[in-house]
C-alpha cells in the first residue's frame, strides 16, 4: 500500500448525489457516527448535481464540521464526472465512494479495509455472490436486466473475474484512485465498468467482497434512452482498453509511472 500523506484522513468517502436532498444528511451522519465509532480520520465528499437544495444542505452541514466538502452542478453531468471531480479533491489513504440513499451501510467498510494490508489496490462490493445479504431485492424486471447486462457487458468489455461491477461501494489506494480517474472519461452509469477495465489494463489486484445491500426503489433509471447511452459507452470503454493494450509499455510500467 502506498505511504500515507502527512495530516491526511484515513479514508475519503465521496457520495455521488442527484437531487437528494431528503436523505444526504441522515447518510452523512451515519457515515460519519461509524468512522467515529472507529477512531479514524475521515472526510466526506458529496458530489452534488441538481437544483433540489442537496448542495446547500451539505454546506450547512460542512460549516459545522471541516471534513464534509460538496462540488457539484445545477444540471445532471453525470456520475462518473461527480466521482472524478470529488477524486482530484481526495486525501484520504484510502478513497472510495458510496450511494447517497445509504444502500450499502458504512459498516460494510469493516470487510473492504483488511484487503488493502493483504495487498490489493482495489476493493469493491458485490451483491452477487452467496455469502452477500440483499434486505431488499431490486424488482424482478431490473434482476433479469442486470443478468443481461452482465453477459453483454462481459462480451463486450470482458471482466469476467468480476461478478457486480454496479455495486455502488467500491474503495482504492489513493494513488491508484487518482491514475484510474486521470484516464477515466465516461460521465454515465458505465463509468464503474471503465474504471474496473482501466484498473485490470493497468495491472491493479481487485478484490470482491460480499457486502449488506437494500435496494430503495429509485425509478429515475431511463430504461430506453439510458440503455443506449450505456451501450455506445460500453463499446466506447473497449476501443479505448484495446488502445491501450496496443501501447508499447507494460501495464506494470504505466501503473508505476503514475503513482505518487
Amino acid at each position: 500500500m502506498s505511504e500515507p500523506q502527512i495530516n491526511a484522513p484515513d479514508v475519503s468517502v465521496i457520495f455521488p448525489a442527484y437531487n437528494e436532498a431528503a436523505v444526504i444528511a441522515a447518510t452523512i451522519g451515519k457515515t460519519i457516527a461509524y468512522f467515529e465509532r472507529r477512531g479514524m480520520a475521515y472526510e466526506v465528499i458529496v458530489a452534488a448535481d441538481g437544483n433540489d437544495g442537496t448542495r446547500e444542505r451539505v454546506r450547512e452541514l460542512a460549516a459545522q464540521n471541516p471534513s464534509i466538502s460538496v462540488l457539484g452542478h445545477p444540471e445532471r453531468a453525470g456520475k462518473g464526472r461527480g466521482i472524478r471531480e470529488a477524486v482530484c479533491m481526495a486525501r484520504g489513504t484510502i478513497v472510495g465512494y458510496a450511494d447517497a440513499d445509504y444502500k450499502v451501510p458504512a459498516e460494510e467498510f469493516d470487510k473492504v479495509e483488511p484487503w488493502f494490508a493483504a495487498g490489493y489496490q482495489v476493493v469493491i462490493g458485490t451483491r452477487a455472490v452467496e455469502a452477500s445479504l440483499i434486505e431488499r431485492k431490486q424488482p424482478l424486471y431490473r434482476r433479469i436486466g442486470s443478468l443481461g447486462f452482465r453477459t453483454f457487458m462481459r462480451t463486450v468489455v470482458g471482466l469476467k473475474d468480476v461478478t457486480d461491477t454496479q455495486c455502488g461501494f467500491k474503495f482504492f489506494e489513493r494513488s491508484v484512485a487518482r491514475q484510474l480517474f486521470a484516464c477515466q472519461k465516461i460521465d454515465g452509469y458505465m463509468f464503474d465498468v471503465e474504471i474496473l477495465a482501466l484498473a485490470q489494463a493497468f495491472g491493479h489486484r481487485i478484490k470482491e467482497v460480499p457486502i449488506r445491500w437494500r435496494d430503495d426503489g429509485d425509478s429515475r433509471l431511463q430504461l430506453v434512452a439510458g440503455n443506449t447511452r450505456n451501450i455506445i459507452d460500453l463499446f466506447r470503454i473497449r476501443r479505448e482498453m484495446s488502445r491501450i493494450a496496443a501501447e508499447p509499455v507494460p501495464a506494470e510500467a504505466r501503473a508505476a509511472a503514475v503513482r505518487e
